[in-house]
């Protein structure tokens, strides 16, 4: 049986396909309002704070000012995916403990046995999540400035080391004896 043209024709649409995936996972962090004094009155523009991940242990954050929330996202946005960074994980989770301070915040974060989940607050849970960290301990100190604490927590991500790049007394003593035996 043949089927009526007009439902050939629907199903052909664009509309009906289904939506795209998004590469990057893009969360709006915190934006704010800021007027600049001039001769006539108050000029108001936006500030937005903005992370991007894409779930897979890559995560970069960004800020950037425009006329209005919209602009000022979208720029934001295109910063954090010039400036993201690997991650390093070990079993969802972070390999060491990790700590940073950018102006006055100070993070904290610290590895979480299986199970524990994200033990975080405000904005470094955020960047913890988009960097598909699933167990984690986060201690923020000092400073609630969030701009700040986003950028000590991108710090401190950047200072863990992988497990393989880890000397310890055990691969240093294997190494040893390599040279060693390569001498004699």
């Amino acid at each position: 049986m043949a089927m009526p043209q007009n439902q050939d024709r629907r199903s052909r649409r664009p509309n009906d396909m289904p939506p795209e995936e998004k590469q990057f996972d893009e969360r709006t962090l915190h934006i704010d309002r800021i007027a600049r004094v001039v001769k006539g009155g108050r000029r108001f523009r936006f500030r937005a704070l903005v992370v991007v991940g894409d779930r897979k242990s890559r995560v970069g954050i960004g800020t950037a000012k425009g006329a209005d929330v919209t602009a000022a996202i979208t720029k934001a946005t295109e910063v954090a995916k010039k400036h993201m960074i690997d991650v390093p994980m070990y079993k969802d989770t972070l390999p060491h403990e990790a700590e940073s301070k950018v102006s006055g915040a100070h993070i904290l974060l610290k590895p979480a046995s299986p199970g524990t989940g994200l033990i975080a607050g405000g904005v470094v849970h955020t960047i913890l999540e988009v960097a598909c960290i699933r167990n984690a301990l986060s201690k923020s100190l000092g400073s609630t400035n969030k701009t700040n604490c986003a950028y000590a927590t991108i710090a401190a991500l950047e200072s863990i080391e992988p497990a393989k790049n880890w000397i310890t007394t055990r691969t240093a003593k294997i190494a040893e004896k390599k040279v060693k035996a390569e001498v004699k």
